[in-house]
């Protein structure tokens, strides 16, 4: 709240930011040299100033420019990467601030929105729905980090179906905020670090036979410990989670404590009552769709603004073998935005990618990693109490719907096992007379608006 009204006062860019307001951990930053951090706080060179855990972010800024509150280590974390998913999370936090409440703050949980913001980096957010999740519902710090950056689990063999149910379950209420990234957390209480699912970040670590933990994104940061002194050289894995636990004073293990978690709630029963995967429910009760008229073809065609040269060198390649069309010329033809001449809506979005040289997933030979289901439909409060409802959404397994699928969406009511309607959907006419002009698309840009409200109320 101070920091909201200071950059009121002062502007998004005053560097207001208070670095904690906690009772179990201090942060200490600055733009500093690592050798100049311990002559500025001279508490940490007092020989009676004594903690259990010290986590510590040493980098010099690259793609933006150093300020305060971008200083790392943060609130609750320090993190090594990107989040490449940045511009959707953010997004998503905002829309669905309308439905939080926490049982904590009550009335005054909007204070707490919204959680993201343009004027923070990519970690600064991160650390913020964290803190959020953590310290305004009764979710533990690793639970909390588990739904942010969950592992691999849809295709993967080796994954429990409790942590399958686990993860299914959450991916209704949050989508992961992917890196490649390799994030450590804290909050007095545990400490541990965490890789995304692929893993592209190095972490290392090593357990000390007097009982020392340390890890770190590179070798060597402490070169007088010796191998004589090391009981255990490790290094953390896609997906897997490091942590201690202070009150149980034990390195927990990735599968027990996710395990633990996974358990907490009966995940697998509410997904397998609530999910409606939209596949399953067309094979097992849906509408066929009407023979194609191919003499309406050249008109269909026409109306969406495919061209023959489209459907020979970019569809056909696609349909038949699976592949992308490649071409040796450059593409000269202008950006839709500034193009006088008619564009499909797809051409007016372009992938973005992160300002350092990660190459583009390929969702089809990296799909143990890469997935492309998405759960539509109203979400619930993320800041509540699990409970089987968050998890009544539609599982969509690819953004192309099939023709039977759209005509069972249209055509049918879903029910579920107990009877009661589950979800219905209307058809929206979205077609205006060409003579009206932009008026008349402003006009049913207007009444898809109200109907949406509607359907939301």
């Amino acid at each position: 709240m101070a920091e909201e009204e200071a950059a009121a006062m002062l502007g998004p860019e005053s560097g207001f930011y208070i670095n904690s307001l906690s009772s179990q951990t201090i942060t200490y930053k600055g733009q500093l040299t690592p050798e100049q951090v311990s002559q500025y706080y001279l508490d940490i060179k007092d020989k009676t100033f004594i903690s259990h855990l010290s986590l510590v972010h040493s980098r010099f800024s690259t793609n933006t420019f150093p300020s305060w509150e971008r200083a790392q280590p943060i609130r609750m974390m320090c993190h090594n990467g990107e989040i490449n998913t940045l511009r959707g999370n953010k997004n998503w936090m905002f829309s669905r601030g309308g439905l939080m409440a926490s049982d904590y703050f009550g009335n005054d949980t909007h204070q707490l929105l919204p959680a993201t913001s343009d004027n923070m980096s990519d970690s600064g957010n991160f650390d913020s729905v964290l803190e959020l999740m953590a310290k305004a519902s009764e979710r533990s710090l690793p639970e909390a980090v588990m739904m942010m950056i969950p592992e691999a689990w849809q295709d993967n063999p080796n994954l429990s179906e409790s942590k399958k149910s686990f993860y299914e379950y959450n991916s209704c209420l949050m989508e992961p905020w992917d890196g490649p990234a390799m994030v450590a957390f804290t909050d007095g209480r545990y400490i541990g670090a965490t890789l995304d699912r692929n893993g592209l970040r190095p972490s290392r670590y090593y357990v000390t036979k007097d009982d020392h933990v340390v890890l770190s994104s590179e070798i060597g940061v402490i070169p007088e410990l010796q191998d004589s002194e090391v009981k255990i050289k490790h290094r953390l894995e896609p997906g897997k989670m490091f942590l201690v636990d202070f009150e149980t004073e034990r390195i927990v293990p990735d599968d027990e404590i996710k395990e633990q978690i996974a358990a907490l709630q009966p995940y697998g029963d509410w997904v397998e009552e609530k999910l409606i995967d939209l596949e399953k429910w067309t094979e097992e009760k849906g509408v066929k769709a009407a023979p194609f008229d191919f003499s309406q073809t050249n008109r269909k065609l026409n109306t969406f603004g495919y061209s023959g040269e489209r459907l020979e060198m970019l569809l056909l390649p696609m349909a038949i073998g699976g592949k992308e069309a490649l071409g040796s010329m450059g593409n000269d033809a202008a950006l839709a935005v500034l193009s006088e001449k008619p564009r499909q809506v797809n051409e007016y979005f372009k992938q973005l990618f992160a300002q350092v040289t990660n190459p583009p997933i390929d969702p089809i030979r990296e799909e143990i990693v890469m997935s492309l289901v998405c759960p539509v439909g109203p979400e619930g409060n993320l800041l509540s109490d699990p409970a089987k409802e968050h998890c009544a959404r539609l599982n969509v397994r690819h953004p192309v719907l099939t023709l039977d699928e759209m005509e069972t969406l249209k055509n049918k009511v879903y029910k579920d096992k107990d009877g009661n309607k589950a979800f219905s959907t209307h058809v929206i006419d979205c077609t205006f007379p060409a003579g009206s002009g932009p008026d008349g698309m402003l006009q049913v840009s207007f009444i898809y608006v109200y109907l949406c409200y509607w359907n939301a109320s």
